[in-house]
């Protein structure tokens, strides 16, 4: 009625054009003009707001483990541990935010609060550092140790960079499912924009990590840590303007409540219903209009077979029609059929994501064992020495170029190949052809392994560069890693945003940053098994401390055995999931089944 009321001069078929169809609101609460809010005007905004936090992110955590050794003096073990602790913290912070998004404040509110708490953590970090921390001037390179410390001092970075930690992991699940509300899935224009949308958001993502990586890295390396975290401040505080200047134009869905308490009336109201016989149509389950729903107006969810137990909390009972007439009705006895689908959808997408964690558990090596490898290898170039950790770089090179042909090039010969009006890859197909490329990553590494060890000296007492095999031989699996994210975690970030309620959009974005840090966590676990088994009677094991007396090669083609046989888990996921079905979704997003079949 609202977008009646606002467009009353015009013809209905005008308003209905005009209006976007997905249930999106304006600043003020009106349903969304497409002429006047979102697209690419809001959506580029959002892209930059995306490398400006990344930069600034980047430019504390890539160094962070270099900053506790070379500043606070702390061991590489208990700095390794706190950079662990805080990098998980992030993740679970995202969890955090996702809730507060999709249950209270929106997306919009959330993201700005959260980005608020991010510029104040990197400012405080900037001013400890460069009034207390960083004694005598200069100090926190190789060569000058810094003083000792207080601990006011101690205290004052630690809250600084879990502020920071806070900040970022609020905000980051929100900002990429802020970016794609922008975009009227039920348009077909626009839906094709916020496809293209992902891809482009996780390019800024690693052009922000790019400058940090090299620049800011190379700044802070030298012992310049206050103007690197300065650089960090200036670039959140820059992204963070950037964001409310564009208020007006964004387009907003509203929060639909605390979804812990749905999911639990739903597994109440079918408990308290086990023993009723269910009817065998589907059409006599209760539902509401969305008006009515308790997920504040957002589109039905159509029913769908599979975990039929749960329908029984959508089953009315002769008790629910008496509290009806009575105008008394529990929410833990009667549940729409929208509710119930709304678990049904997260069941289903559970086992998706477990088989993505492996997947983080390769992609972390690159921050890890990639770089150790690496260093054991020749890193000069004339007189040139070139970090190990800087090897990234060719990710994101990777990452930059085949998103580029992913877009242009793959995806309109595939949707050229196939019947006409047909889509692309479908988002569980591209997360498949991810899993393959890690494992020929993980291959590419056992290889360069094995020839660096045939070239090493292994009585050699500081294994930096003790292979003549140049680091560049590096290159293919890096470049294998950043393929693989293309396809892997563009292609997650879109089937959960595209597979998740409206009511839980922030969260499915939260599922992809939880992956990656398990995979953080199953990787030291498998790590330290192997150790374990690999070192009895007393053998070096496979990832000892002097590289050139161990086999890291195995533990690489461990892990392509272990992604092998995830990528088999997942196909067999990949066909019996269901996709979601949205009523009045486009007919080419839901109809299809086979849209989202491997």
């Amino acid at each position: 009625m609202a977008c009646l009321e606002l467009c009353k001069e015009e013809t209905w078929k005008e308003e209905q054009a005009e209006c976007t169809q997905d249930g999106s609101i304006d600043w003020h609460g009106h349903p969304a003009i497409k002429t006047k809010s979102g697209q690419w005007t809001a959506g580029i905004i959002i892209l930059l707001n995306q490398g400006l936090a990344t930069l600034a992110f980047f430019g504390v955590g890539v160094n962070l483990v270099l900053f506790l050794t070379r500043v606070l003096g702390q061991n590489n073990a208990d700095a390794a541990n706190n950079v662990s602790k805080w990098t998980g913290t992030v993740y679970i912070f995202s969890l955090v935010g996702a809730f507060l998004s999709d249950s209270y404040w929106g997306r919009y509110k959330t993201c700005a609060i959260f980005q608020v708490i991010f510029v104040i953590g990197l400012v405080s970090l900037s001013l400890s550092s460069y009034l207390f921390l960083i004694r005598p001037k200069g100090c926190g390179n190789q060569e000058m140790p810094c003083g000792s410390h207080s601990g006011l001092e101690i205290t004052l970075f630690y809250l600084s960079i879990y502020l920071i930690a806070l900040g970022n992991g609020g905000y980051q699940p929100n900002i990429a499912t802020f970016g794609a509300d922008q975009f009227d899935e039920e348009d077909p224009k626009e839906g094709h924009s916020k496809v293209a949308f992902f891809s482009y958001f996780y390019l800024a993502l690693n052009l922000g990590s790019l400058f940090s990586n090299t620049i800011l890295g190379y700044f802070e390396d030298e012992g310049m840590w206050a103007l690197g975290f300065w650089v960090s401040a200036g670039s959140a505080l820059a992204g963070l303007v950037l964001f409310l200047a564009g208020t007006t134009s964004y387009r907003h869905f509203k929060p639909s409540g605390n979804p812990l308490s749905r999911f639990s009336q739903v597994l109440v109201a079918a408990i308290r219903k086990c023993s009723v016989d269910m009817p065998p149509d589907a059409d006599e389950l209760y539902d509401v209009d969305g008006n009515d729903s308790p997920m504040n107006g957002n589109r039905k969810i159509l029913h769908t077979d599979g975990f039929k137990f749960l329908d029984r909390a959508a089953y009315i009972s002769t008790r629910d029609v008496d509290e009806q007439k009575k105008g008394i009705q529990s929410t833990w006895r009667l549940c729409p059929v929208t509710q119930v689908e709304e678990v049904k959808c997260i069941l289903r997408l559970l086992p998706i994501w477990l088989c993505t964690i492996i997947y983080s558990v390769v992609f972390t090596q690159m921050a890890s064992l990639f770089v150790e490898q690496g260093a054991a290898m020749k890193t000069t170039v004339s007189d040139f020495r070139i970090p190990p950790a800087s090897m990234s770089s060719f990710d994101i090179l990777s990452v930059a170029l085949f998103i580029f042909l992913y877009r242009r090039v793959l995806d309109p010969l595939v949707a050229s190949i196939r019947k006409k009006g047909a889509r692309g890859l479908t988002e569980l197909q591209r997360m498949g052809i991810g899993l393959v490329i890690a494992v020929l990553a993980m291959v590419s590494a056992g290889i360069v392994e094995c020839y660096r060890l045939k070239y090493a000296n292994k009585d050699c007492m500081h294994c930096e560069g003790s292979s003549s095999l140049s680091i560049f031989w590096q290159v293919p699996q890096y470049a294998f890693i950043g393929a693989s994210e293309v396809f892997m975690y563009v292609g997650q970030l879109e089937f959960f945003n595209a597979q998740t309620p409206d009511g839980l959009k922030s969260f499915g974005s939260a599922l992809c940053m939880t992956s990656i840090s398990l995979g953080n966590y199953v990787s030291s676990l498998l790590v330290t098994m192997v150790m374990k088994i690999s070192t009895e009677d007393h053998m070096p094991g496979w990832i000892p401390g002097n590289l050139n007396k161990g086999h890291l090669d195995r533990f690489y083609f461990l892990l392509a055995g272990l992604t092998t046989i995830d990528l088999i888990v997942y196909i067999a996921c990949a066909r019996w999931y269901k996709s979601i079905k949205l009523e009045g979704k486009n007919a080419e997003n839901v109809d299809d089944q086979d849209s989202f079949k491997l």
